[in-house]
């Protein structure tokens, strides 16, 4: 009977108590299949486990590093990494209508793969073990996420320019994908945002929802000009008026909400929906700041992403945790606003929650999914360990991964990618930044 165990590790996982963790040193975690069937540090337990699993078990010597769960990371448009660096220090919409929607129109389907397999084996190097992404040429994106063994909730986008055919084309991407790669896979809808698409368009989306039970992953109120912008076309507010249309009836990711009225507030806590902060686009955009410790002060549900190596312009959600943590704190005053457990929970416990993957993802624990990453805390910007979760929030970085584990499968060790080439994935892209080069 074959199975894994990692050993002689400090083990760390939040709880869905706030101030409660799973702590371990030298501790164990033991999985059969994809599962997570022992955790802790009894050694005769340590014993059995080795003697149920024989000679089939692979044993991991993880001395010196942390076991902790792996990141997920709610709101990405990760084959954007082909445009990485290339618009810079402008304001979202001539960003977008001057720099990337006339870059994105040459994308053929095999740049949109070659993009993929980048920012997925950037994501894989730096512990994100799930990621949910908006994009076209979903397929793509896909299959580059099973070849990977990474975690996606694939959200194939739309918006009122290219809506002829969406509904076929998604009964498709369901039909083909949802519940792919023993469940890693998952297939939303992805009305852009509430100013790309008429709301005719959303409401009809919306009867995918309702047929497959899936969710939504839509931008929503991202910048003022938005806001102003639907308030005078359709005499409401972006997040009054997704309430209205019925998107929030399903599971909704909202990312951004930079620009919420307090009656949204309500209407997002009271609708259950998430929002996705992404701090670090949102200050390279100048887009705003999201009131995410008034968010938070309600009850509403929120987590975190990187957006697009386009506006960020990386994937480390380390470096996403830290700048997201340090803004709330400036822009509120208050040095309390986002404390590092909290910034914890975001990433891991409450974006699980967001996918429909509570208790599953996100948790070391007996029973959940073995999404699992090794830190090495044998680092000078990881000394002295007076908190540990302090540390992990202010001072790690993506480069301390060593470890990384999803569905109980090893996709990086020691640093180094198991399941995608990087240099192979380099010359790739290369050629397609050539081709694109052409095709101007």
């Amino acid at each position: 009977m074959s199975g894994l165990l990692i050993k002689n590790c400090r083990i760390f996982s939040l709880t869905e108590r706030t101030g409660e963790t799973i702590s371990y040193k030298n501790g164990a975690v033991g999985i059969a299949g994809n599962r997570i069937v022992y955790v802790g540090n009894d050694p005769d337990a340590i014993v059995r486990f080795e003697r149920e699993h024989g000679t089939g078990l692979e044993v991991l010597d993880a001395h010196g590093m942390l076991l902790m769960p792996g990141l997920i990371n709610l709101h990405n448009h990760v084959a954007m990494t082909l445009m990485r660096g290339y618009a810079n220090d402008m304001e979202l919409q001539s960003w977008l209508t001057e720099k990337i929607w006339p870059f994105e129109a040459k994308l053929l389907p095999e740049d949109v793969s070659r993009g993929a397999a980048l920012g997925i084996a950037e994501m894989l190097l730096g512990g994100t073990t799930t990621f949910a992404d908006m994009y076209w040429h979903t397929d793509q994106i896909i299959e580059q996420a099973i070849r990977s063994g990474v975690r996606m909730v694939a959200c194939p986008a739309f918006t009122e320019h290219v809506f002829d055919g969406y509904l076929d084309r998604m009964e498709q991407m369901v039909g083909r994908y949802h519940g792919a790669a023993a469940g890693r896979i998952a297939v939303w809808i992805a009305p852009h945002a509430p100013y790309t698409c008429r709301p005719e368009q959303i409401r009809e989306s919306l009867s995918l929802c309702r047929k497959y039970d899936i969710g939504v992953h839509i931008h929503l109120s991202e910048t003022a000009s938005e806001v102003k912008t639907v308030q005078e076309h359709y005499g409401q507010t972006p997040i009054r008026l997704m309430q209205e249309l019925g998107v929030f009836d399903y599971r909704t990711l909202a990312a951004h909400c930079v620009y919420p009225t307090d009656e949204e507030l309500e209407i997002l806590r009271n609708d259950h929906v998430t929002v996705v902060y992404n701090p670090q686009s949102n200050m390279k955009l100048a887009s705003g700041i999201a009131p995410i410790s008034r968010m938070l002060a309600k009850g509403i549900n929120v987590c975190m992403g990187t957006d697009g190596p386009s506006s960020n312009n990386d994937l480390d959600m380390w470096d996403e945790m830290r700048t997201g943590a340090l803004l709330q704190k400036v822009s509120t005053g208050d040095p309390r606003s986002l404390p590092a457990e909290t910034v914890l929970r975001m990433v891991t416990i409450d974006a699980a929650k967001a996918i429909g993957h509570a208790g599953e993802l996100g948790v070391v624990a007996e029973g959940a999914l073995a999404d699992l990453i090794l830190i090495d805390l044998d680092q000078p910007h990881l000394t002295p360990d007076y908190d540990l979760m302090s540390n992990l929030v202010y001072c790690a970085r993506g480069a301390d991964v060593d470890t990384v584990l999803i569905d109980g499968q090893v996709v990086v060790r020691a640093k180094r990618l198991v399941t995608l080439d990087f240099e192979t994935i380099k010359q790739e892209v290369d050629q397609s930044l050539q081709n694109l080069t052409q095709r101007a």
